[in-house]
């Protein structure tokens, strides 16, 4: 843990950002809230013309990424923002139309400062009175025009209706636990895997029922960068009831300082942040809990939810020799099924599957990664029974399943002969409902041996092998520039979380989206989760604990 640093400050902006505000203060920020709209639920964007259909200034597009100028006001499009900046000295920050974020036209990149934060959410609740219901202008119209009785009627109905103001983010039509994240800067890799997380029930039910009390955390370390308690805030931040974007930049900085050689405003793999963040809890909980123990046997909630056991197989395929072999795992990589699809050069360039194009599925991907494997000439392994190397096949399999199952395409692939990578942009098929059974090392033994077993060691006859899909990051874009979003199900119901913004979605679109993590949890977590999440309680004002919550952990 890195203690150069202890205390907290917020991520420091770009230069040009810097520049801007030291020349202009705050007044763009101010001037620009009469330029916003917001939505009861959190989202902002930016209207310029409120009959108008926003236009690049230069190509007259409208489609894609628009961007708003501090400075002059004008619109230009992601092609031409940064030929704005370079015509027009100062001109550097601009706004995302859509998202009513700051952007760097020079950086090329999405910039956070805490002061635009705040003056996006003041705008958001001034809206807030006025966007309620709209009845006065009703009751006003009602008594020039209808009987004193409907008047009072109306009026009973107002008085309902501000008395349940208070209670109105409670009673969202969302459920609770879906709030957007504020991309702090090319942070949406970070956002898609804490919004899967949140969902997670293992974590959900640790973080809330206050298993890792920060107060305890702090006087027992003298750290004062936990990432746990971190994590712990955000939790508390997301289940609290508030529907307004949250800003986790005191997490993004606690992790920057646990992962150094990642802390940059640089676009990052997720899946590399999923690894580094469960690598980080264990860091801190698994110290605690198990000062004798491996990681094998880890009690951390890390390990404890995410955590399985890979088998592999290494035939002789001169003797039939087998050597076997364990290796813990806190997910399954997994190669897409290129077998039936067209063949592609290795470039750079994405490409969308036709409609004569076989789509790969997650079944295949399964069956390919326990799929026997001959070894080349080149990867000849010692065998003990022949006493020297020979040739030999390989097999994976699923020794032991965890409760929460992760599963990573691979969708970036790297070519070192020629030099090159690509995306790989080919569709995957999954089922919501998934059984593990086909997959497990008794399974795969018995179909090699046949007859021949009639006992397996650990039979896993106990195991839970039903899993239910409850969250999926994608990823859409070119390898160098795309962008990560994450589709959840509470309750049978997809939302889209794409950063700040969560919208309800149909399962139409999440099955054409291009999965990337894939999230499933055992089928009775699944459904006691449901079950849970109506009854999770709400925090206090000022109070951040929560009540137990039976389901696990």
């Amino acid at each position: 843990m890195s203690k150069q640093n202890p205390s907290y400050t917020n991520p420091k902006p770009c230069k040009h950002l810097a520049d801007y505000k030291l020349r202009h203060g705050l007044t763009g920020f101010k001037t620009l809230q009469n330029c916003l709209k917001t939505t009861p639920y959190g989202r902002t964007s930016v209207s310029k013309h409120k009959s108008e259909t926003p236009r690049c200034s230069l190509c007259f597009g409208y489609q894609g990424r628009l961007y708003f100028c501090l400075i002059c006001s004008s619109i230009t499009c992601s092609s031409h923002a940064n030929g704005h900046s370079q015509s027009h000295h100062g001109h550097e920050i601009s706004v995302d139309v859509e998202r009513a974020e700051l952007y760097c036209c020079v950086c090329r990149d999405q910039v956070y400062d805490p002061d635009f934060d705040r003056a996006v959410v003041s705008k958001h609740f001034m809206d807030m009175p006025s966007n309620v219901n709209g009845v006065e202008g009703v009751v006003e119209e009602s008594n020039k025009r209808r009987r004193l009785g409907l008047g009072l009627e109306l009026e009973s109905k107002r008085s309902k209706r501000l008395i349940s103001m208070a209670d109105r983010r409670a009673k969202s039509i969302f459920p609770l636990g879906l709030r957007g994240l504020n991309n702090l800067g090319n942070t949406c890799f970070m956002n898609s895997v804490l919004q899967a997380l949140f969902h997670a029930p293992p974590l959900r039910n640790y973080f809330l029922s206050d298993r890792h009390n920060r107060q305890s955390c702090r006087k027992r370390s003298s750290d004062r960068l936990c990432l746990p308690c971190d994590i712990d805030v955000i939790f508390s931040a997301v289940f609290s009831g508030d529907r307004t974007p949250y800003s986790p930049a005191r997490f993004l900085y606690s992790w920057w300082q646990h992962s150094e050689n990642l802390a940059s405003y640089e676009q990052q793999d997720a899946h590399e942040f999923f690894i580094s963040m469960l690598d980080q809890i264990h860091e801190k909980e698994g110290k605690s809990q198990n000062k004798d123990k491996d990681n094998r046997d880890c009690q951390c909630i890390a390990h404890k939810a995410f955590s399985g056991l890979l088998r592999s197989d290494v035939t002789c395929t001169t003797c039939g020799f087998t050597s076997t072999t364990y290796d813990p795992c806190v997910d399954i990589s997994l190669n897409l099924d290129m077998s039936f699809c067209p063949s592609t050069g290795m470039t750079n360039r994405t490409t969308k599957p036709n409609e004569n194009a076989i789509i790969s599925t997650l079944l295949g991907c399964l069956d390919l990664f326990t799929r026997p494997e001959k070894l080349g000439p080149d990867q000849k392994l010692y065998c003990q029974n022949c006493q020297e190397r020979r040739n030999s096949l390989k097999q994976m399999s699923i020794r032991r399943l965890p409760i929460v199952l992760c599963l990573h395409i691979k969708r970036f692939e790297h070519s070192t002969i020629r030099k090159m990578s690509r995306k790989i942009d080919q569709y995957l098929q999954f089922p919501f409902s998934l059984d593990m059974t086909p997959y497990l090392s008794s399974s795969i033994v018995r179909n090699r041996f046949g007859n021949r077993i009639f006992a397996f060691e650990g039979d896993e006859s106990e195991t839970c092998t039903e899993f239910e899909v409850f969250a999926l990051v994608t990823h859409s874009g070119m390898l160098e520039s795309g962008h990560y979003v994450t589709y959840v199900r509470v309750r049978n119901q997809w939302y889209k979380c794409d950063d700040a913004w969560i919208t309800e979605v149909d399962e139409g679109v999440v099955r054409a989206s291009q999965c990337y993590l894939m999230y499933y949890v055992q089928k009775g977590f699944y459904y006691k989760a449901s079950e849970d999440l109506s009854c999770l309680p709400m925090s206090p004002p000022g109070g951040e604990s929560y009540l137990p919550i039976a389901g696990c952990c």
